[in-house]
């Protein structure tokens, strides 16, 4: 059986490819269609090819001789989900504390010669702490204008919004070089403690439904168990650190 045909229109120029369009024809070639890729090489044929079909975003894909759309419109005409960018979402999540965990394995091995050893967890929650530190402090304003709806240490003195990923980060460099107890271990159990009073209060007293500031201001996390993991973990770490 002949594989079925499909045009593609998308933007080809010297100093912009269409990242959508590649994406499109990748998907129908993957599904078995044949595709005629028509190549858009400047902005006035783009623009041309716009009024011409009353659409205002390229790349499109007719199939048949029907419009089905862009590469979204393409996907659940195909029968493939399209993601729901205000859906929540745990994948960041999982994604730093699964490195943290592969880095910790890691660094137990060249250190004491097997993966898992007595200082792989507190390795994990160390280096956990700085990835978690990394994602705040990409856009501060962005986390401390989240973090402002929940944390009830930074209703009173807004400025800890701004410091807490630094206090975070230090923390964590500190507790991973087991260095600077005096200072790290303080500093995760007062941020810790706040953290958790603060989202316990959010989520389970108070029943509200917010997102979690806790990989960034830009996050889909939902704030609750993960975040409430978090604080505890620099509470736990920051006691073991300080009893050892």
């Amino acid at each position: 059986m002949a594989p079925r045909s499909a045009s593609l229109y998308r933007m080809v120029m010297d100093k912009h490819v269409c990242p959508w369009g590649l994406k499109a024809r990748w998907l129908l070639r993957r599904e078995g269609y044949r595709v005629d890729d028509h190549w858009l090489r400047t902005r006035e044929q783009t623009d041309a090819f716009k009024a011409e079909h009353g659409v205002e975003t390229t790349p499109q894909t007719f199939i048949d001789g029907l419009r089905i759309g862009g590469y979204d419109d393409l996907r659940r005409w195909l029968g493939k989900p399209v993601k729901d960018p205000e859906a929540t979402s745990y994948r960041p999540v999982i994604a730093l504390f699964g490195m943290a965990a592969a880095m910790a394995l890691a660094l137990g091995w060249l250190i004491e010669g097997a993966p898992w050893q007595v200082g792989t967890l507190g390795r994990f929650i160390a280096l956990a702490m700085c990835l978690l530190a990394v994602q705040k402090l990409q856009d501060v304003d962005g986390f401390a204008t989240m973090f402002l709806g929940y944390d009830l240490l930074a209703r009173r003195w807004v400025p800890y919004a701004y410091l807490f990923p630094f206090l975070e980060a230090l923390a964590g460099v500190l507790m991973l070089a087991q260095a600077g107890t005096w200072l790290a271990a303080p500093v995760a159990i007062f941020i810790g403690g706040i953290g958790s009073v603060s989202v316990f209060y959010a989520v389970y007293v108070q029943k509200r439904e917010i997102k979690c500031a806790c990989v960034g201001g830009g996050s889909r996390v939902p704030l609750g168990f993960v975040s409430l993991t978090e604080d505890l973990m620099m509470v736990a770490m920051g006691l073991w650190m300080a009893l050892a």
